[in-house]
Formats: structure tokens, C-alpha cells, sequence
């Protein structure tokens, strides 16, 4: 059964939002996930739990099904390789994609997506960091932490952001702060836990506790 853009949309927020455990997820957070009234949120997840694609009771929490975990699984696939198109072979900017694969990724077919998956070499990251599904539906969430959890002296490395919006992407640009960029924390403010770092060894920057809580890294 072909489902809707916006079904498709719901089921991919539904399994950001519940985590690796596969948490519940409440109502009133998928209305702010999908900036929409609580209401319609409720008639679209009774039309979900109609197909079969959701767990859901009223004034409970919502899980995904195995069916609706797959279907999400897929978009999600398409979604990552559709930005790793637009941004090695189109030329994109990584601020600029996210937008244009939201549309992409409800195209229905199959093949097209596995044969872009060839013609890309089968990456297995995206341009944010983030893992892309294989063809079977494997996700494999890497162990990274945020840079706030990092001691100071200590280097990792810049793995992938929490963050994808486009203002943020930019401000890491200017700040010459790239996916695998070599991060020291060389001065941790007690009061504020805005941070001094060294990246690849060279320049010094002052960065916000909101900018290091969105920095995916990995110890070296």
C-alpha cells in the first residue's frame, strides 16, 4: 500500500524521536516535531495505526510497528544518499540539502534508489555524519559524544552534527569547523561552558555551549 508524504514524513519523525530504545513518543512531541496542532496530529496517527504502521492508544505514547519501522528505515535511506548525490555530484553546499531531500525522498522507486546507492560507491555517512541504512534495512548509530562531554585537553575528532539547520551549518563553515576536523578543548568556561578550542592544530576559537552541544565527535 503507497503511503503519503506526509504518512511517510510522521513515521520518519516518530523514529528520530523515540531513539535507539524505540521510546514512546507523545502526542503533543510530534506536534512540535511536525509544527502541527495536536488534533491533526491525532487524526494522522489513527490513519497510521489503521495501516498498521504504529502503536497507538489514546492519551498514550505512539511506538512504531516492524512495518512502520521499515518504512521509516527507508526513507531515511533515501533521504542520505539523495544527499550525498547533491552534494558530491551537484555540487551542493551541506547547508543546502536537507530541503531538497525532503522532496526526494518520497520518490516510490525501488530500483532507482538502489541504483543510485552503485553510482555513489555505497556511502555509509552523509554529508552530516549521520549513518545511512544499508539495502536490508540495517542502521548502525554510532557510539559518538558531544563535544560538551569532552574533557578539557583532551582531542577528538569532528564526526557529525545534531543540528541540520542550515544557519548552524554556515556558522560552522565560517568557523572552518568540517566533518573531520581535529577539535582540542584547551579552555572550558565554568561559568557558562562556552569553550576555547584548537582545530587541526592551528587557529583557536571561541565557541557557544550551544554550538558544542550539536558537535558529534569520536576520541581519537
Amino acid at each position: 500500500m503507497q503511503n503519503s508524504f506526509t504518512e511517510e514524513n510522521y513515521l520518519k519523525i516518530i523514529h528520530s524521536l523515540s531513539g535507539r530504545d524505540g521510546a514512546e513518543v507523545s502526542t503533543n512531541a510530534l506536534a512540535e516535531g511536525t509544527a502541527t496542532r495536536a488534533a491533526s496530529v491525532t487524526d494522522m496517527l489513527r490513519k497510521l495505526a489503521d495501516k498498521g504502521l504504529i502503536n497507538y492508544k489514546k492519551y498514550q505514547g505512539v511506538t512504531l510497528t516492524e512495518l512502520g519501522e521499515k518504512v521509516a528505515i527507508k526513507v531515511i535511506r533515501k533521504h542520505r544518499l539523495w544527499e550525498v548525490f547533491l552534494v558530491e555530484k551537484l555540487g551542493f553546499g551541506w547547508d543546502e540539502v536537507h530541503d531538497i531531500a525532503e522532496e526526494l525522498e518520497h520518490i516510490p522507486s525501488e530500483i532507482l534508489v538502489e541504483k543510485l546507492d552503485t553510482f555513489l560507491g555505497h556511502p555509509r555517512f552523509d554529508p552530516h555524519g549521520d549513518p545511512i541504512p544499508d539495502a536490508k534495512g540495517n542502521l548502525t548509530e554510532p557510539d559518538y559524544l558531544v563535544l560538551t562531554d569532552v574533557q578539557l585537553g583532551e582531542k577528538v575528532r569532528m564526526m557529525g552534527v545534531l543540528d541540520h539547520a542550515p544557519s548552524f551549518l554556515q556558522h560552522l563553515d565560517r568557523s572552518g569547523i568540517t566533518l573531520g576536523s581535529l577539535i582540542e578543548v584547551v579552555e572550558i568556561n565554568e561559568y557558562d561552558k562556552s569553550a576555547s578550542v584548537q582545530i587541526n592544530g592551528g587557529q583557536t576559537l571561541f565557541i557557544s555551549l550551544e554550538v558544542s552541544k550539536n558537535l558529534l565527535v569520536q576520541r581519537r
